[in-house]
């Protein structure tokens, strides 16, 4: 998926992704969380402001950003095994 980035430049010219958007949605990169390089593209490990972790891929020739990876955030609710029941915690009343 092509996307749209806003990228700083730093003092050695490595441009680096500051914000996207996916259609109509921006995305604030909170975090760069690895980079690494291949003959003809750059990759970008980031978590967003909407707390998801996405790979954006950079092609050097075509000058084109990609969207390559998404996961979304993980509710600590889903990590539980067994149900949740709601309002296991409150006290009871005397």
């Amino acid at each position: 998926m092509k996307i749209r980035v806003d990228c700083y430049s730093g003092y050695r010219g490595e441009e680096t992704p500051r914000r996207f958007w996916l259609e109509e949605k921006m995305v604030e990169v909170r975090e760069v969380v690895d980079r690494w390089l291949d003959p003809e593209h750059r990759y970008f490990k980031v978590l967003g402001d909407d707390r998801a972790t996405y790979i954006l891929r950079h092609d050097s020739v075509a000058l084109e950003w990609e969207l390559s990876f998404y996961r979304g955030e993980r509710s600590p609710r889903t990590d539980r095994t067994g149900p949740v029941v709601l309002g296991e915690d409150r006290e009871k009343d005397g």
